[in-house]
């Protein structure tokens, strides 16, 4: 092999050793705003189908290796009623929720941002269960006008969540010790690395019952409820139902499949004929009204920093199911 055929290959070598590039690549995919696409149907008339599926929370999801942070389902829920407010065609929603709930603020916020969107577009929203539909995510559908609930859905668990770890035995044994300086003597609540006080749980436990307060507070205003507080006192000790369970005890309005919601709300709005439109990041597939934005597998997202073991590893208030 000749001198010259040897050069480019040490050269290059030579500046990848000295930390040396002339190739700047950005490999992660940023975000691009949500575009439409039609899942069925005819017309000028949209209903649009915006998915709310997994753990709701307020951060951002993974993207994968290379796909760096997709925005939270808080920020793509908004982003996608903001959208729908301004498009004339759209004459209602269909909330199609798959999650088992989420931290207790990400709950709230798109229950509020949904209350705002009917309060101002003038137009019905549905809530659709398809699979579960459980604290955060009942919490969510009660701020649609209509909740439909799939046969074999469970839904229902309306309760609070806070978990604390204490790892002070465990430390112990393998002769870790832990000091910490403190303004107060409440500062450092919640800590793994001491008993909790009686005086503490009682604190947390009136913060647990504040919220659970409002979660109730939040059933009985929704606009089919049709429960007293003592009625629904009685439902809300955490438990899950089945659709007709749910049904029978007035925590939903009609058990049916997504295709039933649809034609519920183009018979309430006298439409012969309407599209089920959704919103979806380009590069994402959406063939049918059963199809959503790409999420990880169970699995991954029960595992992921994003999904329940990251909640579990935050001090987080929780409106969630544990299954």
């Amino acid at each position: 092999m000749s001198r010259r055929y040897l050069v480019l290959p040490m050269l290059g070598l030579l500046l990848l050793l000295n930390g040396c590039a002339f190739v700047n690549a950005n490999l992660v995919t940023p975000a691009r705003p949500l575009e439409e696409t039609t899942l069925e149907g005819e017309g000028r008339a949209k209903l649009l189908l915006i998915d709310l599926t997994g753990i709701i929370s307020e951060k951002e999801e993974g993207g994968g290796i290379l796909g760096g942070k997709r925005p939270s389902m808080v920020s793509r829920i908004k982003e996608s009623l903001r959208r729908a407010e301004k498009d004339d065609d759209i004459a209602g929603v269909i909330l199609r929720i798959n999650s088992p709930g989420g931290t207790v603020t990400a709950s709230d916020i798109i229950h509020h941002e949904v209350q705002r969107f009917r309060e101002r577009k003038k137009v019905p929203v549905y809530a659709c269960i398809v699979g579960i539909g459980a604290s955060g995510g009942y919490y969510v559908a009660a701020a649609a006008d209509r909740i439909v609930a799939h046969p074999t859905a469970v839904t229902g668990s309306i309760g609070v969540l806070l978990h604390s770890f204490n790892a002070e035995g465990l430390l112990g044994k393998i002769g870790v010790s832990e000091k910490t300086i403190k303004s107060g003597d409440k500062k450092d609540i919640l800590s793994p690395f001491r008993p909790m006080t009686a005086e503490e749980q009682a604190l947390l436990q009136d913060l647990i019952d504040r919220l659970y307060g409002r979660f109730l507070d939040t059933v009985l205003a929704r606009p089919g409820n049709r429960l007293t507080r003592p009625e629904l006192l009685k439902l809300a000790d955490g438990r899950v139902f089945t659709a007709d369970q749910a049904l029978a005890d007035g925590l939903i309005d009609q058990v049916g499949y997504l295709e039933d919601a649809i034609d519920g709300m183009k018979k309430q709005l006298h439409l012969g004929e309407a599209r089920v439109v959704s919103y979806y990041r380009p590069g994402s597939y959406q063939g049918s009204i059963y199809a959503g934005e790409a999420q990880p597998g169970p699995g991954l997202e029960l595992l992921s920093g994003d999904g329940l073991l990251g909640l579990l590893a935050d001090t987080e208030f929780l409106y969630l199911w544990k299954w």
